[in-house]
């Protein structure tokens, strides 16, 4: 059965894939109908953009997907708690969920309230929180050597 977990699975699996390229470790996978439509891992330092972002990267191929901008049957599945930007656009796609493993508390989208979010946007958190803090805090604490 494809569930929460398996999902973030996947998006952990693109977080890897960002660690791989030396990148922020997180990653986003959007589900339409129990089908990934839309993967991305953060590529700011690749692509030299600050708004390449895993859920950004992952929102625009849904959308090409789909063919529309509006993602209201959606379920957006993220390693780490969004930021304020990637919060703004999954309202902007109006995404019927969001489905985030570990909190961040200093950049995260609650720290401003989930008014950031579309009224209908469903917000679940804390899936395979462990594996998702555990990567960054690895990826971080590497850094800071």
């Amino acid at each position: 059965m494809l569930s929460d977990e398996y999902f973030m699975q996947q998006a952990l699996a693109e977080a890897r894939q960002a660690l791989a390229e030396g990148e922020v470790p997180i990653g986003a996978v959007v589900v339409l109908d129990k089908t990934i439509i839309g993967r991305g891992h953060n590529q700011t330092e690749r692509l030299r953009d600050v708004t390449a972002h895993a859920e950004m990267l992952a929102l625009s191929a849904a959308a090409n997907f789909v063919g529309n901008k509006y993602l209201s049957a959606c379920i957006l599945y993220v390693t780490v708690e969004p930021c304020v930007m990637c919060a703004g656009a999954s309202a902007w796609a109006q995404v019927r969920e969001l489905v985030y493993g570990a909190d961040e508390p200093k950049a995260g989208f609650r720290r401003h309230g989930h008014g950031l979010l579309h009224p209908r946007t469903q917000v679940r958190s804390g899936v395979l929180a462990h594996e998702c803090a555990a990567l960054m805090h690895d990826f971080f604490y590497t850094k800071r050597k």
